[in-house]
């Protein structure tokens, strides 16, 4: 991976494009918990990440959803037609995404040179205009529009997915 889009490429790409957003620079964070910890989860929809692959780790995905919904996988592998689905390892996420555990995020997908990894979104955060992720390092939040993330995976050319999960009990 020649040149990856690390947090300040981030900033700049976004800068570029003329996208409006709102940063926050934090502690590195590695969970949910954390994050609810450092009380970065009370500014808007804060996502969880989960880069996954298939049975046969011939098909990646990654998943973006908001942090209060569950993710059934199996549900997930029916719905989008894959054989069992489990978590990618290390070095899939360094190979395919250019990034470390903890710091999975859908802007991790500028990346994705091949534009093999398919992105997964529920379908809930549709229209909502403070998603925080991290700009592919988790010492940062960045708070965006949904309508810009979706748009900068589509130009990059990346297959999108909307599914619904549900939230948890």
């Amino acid at each position: 991976m020649a040149d990856r889009y690390t947090k300040q490429k981030v900033y700049a790409f976004l800068d570029e494009k003329g996208i409006q957003y709102e940063k926050l620079e934090h502690e590195i964070v590695c969970t949910m918990e954390e994050m609810d910890a450092a009380g970065i989860t009370q500014k808007g929809t804060v996502c969880k990440n989960m880069f996954m692959r298939d049975y046969k780790g011939k098909n990646h995905f990654l998943l973006t959803v908001p942090e209060e919904k569950h993710v059934d996988l199996r549900a997930l592998a029916e719905y989008i037609g894959s054989s069992k689905l489990s978590f990618a390892s290390a070095e899939r996420l360094d190979k395919y995404l250019g990034l470390t555990q903890g710091s999975v995020s859908p802007l991790g997908l500028l990346n994705n040179e091949d534009k093999s990894v398919v992105m997964i979104f529920d379908r809930d955060l549709v229209g909502n205009d403070e998603v925080g992720v991290h700009p592919n390092d988790n010492s940062a939040t960045i708070w965006l529009k949904f309508s810009d993330i979706k748009n900068i995976i589509e130009e990059h050319g990346n297959e999108i997915i909307f599914a619904k999960f549900t939230k948890k009990t």
